[in-house]
């Protein structure tokens, strides 16, 4: 038998050079003159650094390889851009790769995200605004969830790997009732001795914890997904887990317990049983009342999501002679405070719950000039197309993936005067915005807002108008 071949490793200093889309830092080392090795370059994705920062890795192979996902072994010199309040070792939660960044150079951080990949698109960034931030950019989401692992874990995948759970102490953006509800839920597993999934053997009881919480009513959802029935718990374990959480936390609203065989990482429930209270929360935005279940999408931050509707409000300059079609109008969070300013709306929604929502929120505010309907994006526009009921304004807020050519082709063919464009993905809103360019739309007015403090992601309304001649 030979000899092991040993892999040759080498220790680094390397400057962090920027944050890629993923939130990684990225940095970049060239090889030395050696033999084989002339200007070969490294490049190395590192978590939990800011650009500017000095740090020692450690890579095995790295005459070998081109590129490198690794941790660093060493802060040798801080970014002026760093967070110095935080131990630069210590492991965040999971979700916030910025977490180390001032809050100042994530806002510069998100701004420049917008400008480039809307100058890659050939668009007029001298039109972005400053940028719409958190006066307190902490605790502020209504939603967290966390995984259980095979080992008594209870947290975040970790952003360099995702099959390694790293049980949650606390984290910056979770109300302080929502880690301390995670605690007990964690208590109550080790007392019983409840099983945690694993998901290479697909075994174990306990999967995904889902925590909601009202910031107008100050209510708590709690919501366990599991690989069985909540009659697989002994009487006793599941009375406690009620009694635990209900007797510490009176403003728990609802408790439920959803089975979930499916073999995939995707939320999805086999059954639903209401283990305490009701199958939902009540809560409020921009004055409108909203009734909230387990699987409602709902805005994470609800003050900023306050900001961003009344920005989009003010950017669209929306009155009483406009009539407005929200597409993907979800249950009404933007089409409520845009109806009661219009004339008429409409919304199209692919998922019936979601516009049985919207029409029972727009009863309860009284506001009779709305019209929702169940459809498909694509063909809720050709059916209002072929009646010739084509709107002043149309409210486009896709998914992070984006709208789409075949889509944004369909609202360029449409024709509404205005659009109001509202992303969560500059790299997508850039795609599709030139498809609208083509169809003869220019942008009039780009407002980037901080919805989600130290992570990598940023809403931007966009005004377009069209200025092709009749």
């Amino acid at each position: 038998m030979g000899k092991k071949k040993i892999t040759p490793t080498e220790v680094l200093d390397v400057r962090i050079r920027k944050i890629d889309p993923k939130g990684y830092g990225y940095a970049r080392y060239t090889h030395p003159p050696t033999t084989g090795n002339l200007g070969k370059r490294l490049n190395l994705y590192i978590p939990n650094v800011v650009p500017g920062d000095l740090v020692r890795v450690t890579v095995p192979n790295a005459k070998g390889r081109r590129r490198a996902t690794i941790d660093f072994d060493e802060l040798l010199e801080a970014s002026p851009q760093r967070n110095l309040d935080l131990d630069p070792k210590a492991a965040p939660p999971g979700g916030v790769p910025l977490q180390f960044m001032t809050y100042r150079a994530q806002l510069a951080y998100k701004t420049h995200l917008v400008a480039d990949n809307l100058a890659e698109g050939n668009f007029d960034t001298s039109l972005i605004q400053p940028i719409i931030g958190m006066t307190t950019p902490d605790r502020y989401r209504n939603k967290m969830e966390l995984t259980f692992g095979p080992n008594g874990e209870l947290g975040m995948h970790q952003q360099s790997n995702y099959k390694r759970i790293i049980d949650l102490k606390d984290s910056i953006i979770a109300p302080k009732e929502m880690v301390e509800i995670k605690y007990l839920v964690s208590q109550w597993q080790a007392d019983y001795q409840l099983s945690g999934y694993d998901k290479a053997s697909h075994t174990g009881l306990l999967r995904k914890l889902r925590l909601r919480k009202s910031f107008a009513n100050n209510e708590l959802m709690v919501v366990i997904f599991a690989n069985d029935k909540a009659s697989a718990l002994e009487q006793e374990c599941r009375r406690a887990l009620i009694d635990r959480l209900t007797t510490t936390y009176p403003q728990v609203a609802s408790l439920i317990w959803i089975e979930n065989t499916d073999i995939s990482d995707q939320v999805q429930t086999d059954s639903l049983e209401v283990l305490y209270g009701h199958d939902y929360i009540n809560d409020q935005l921009n004055g409108f009342d909203y009734q909230i279940k387990y699987d409602t999408f709902f805005q994470v931050n609800p003050i900023q999501a306050e900001k961003m509707v009344q920005t989009a409000l003010k950017v669209a300059a929306v009155d009483a002679t406009m009539t407005v079609l929200d597409l993907f109008c979800g249950m009404g969070t933007f089409s409520l405070p845009f109806a009661k300013r219009a004339k008429a709306l409409t919304g199209i929604e692919i998922v019936e719950n979601s516009i049985l929502s919207a029409r029972e929120n727009a009863r309860k505010a009284d506001l009779n000039n709305t019209n929702f309907f169940v459809s498909d994006a694509r063909k809720g526009l050709e059916a209002l197309k072929d009646s010739d009921q084509v709107p002043d304004l149309l409210i486009l807020n896709p998914p992070r993936s984006g709208a789409g050519g075949k889509l944004m082709r369909a609202i360029g063919r449409f024709g509404s005067p205005r659009v109001l464009y509202i992303s969560c993905s500059p790299k997508s809103l850039s795609l599709d915005l030139r498809w609208l360019r083509d169809f003869g739309y220019e942008i009039k007015k780009i407002q980037p807002i901080d919805q989600f403090p130290h992570t990598v992601h940023v809403e931007t309304v966009v005004l377009l108008e069209s200025v092709r001649k009749k």
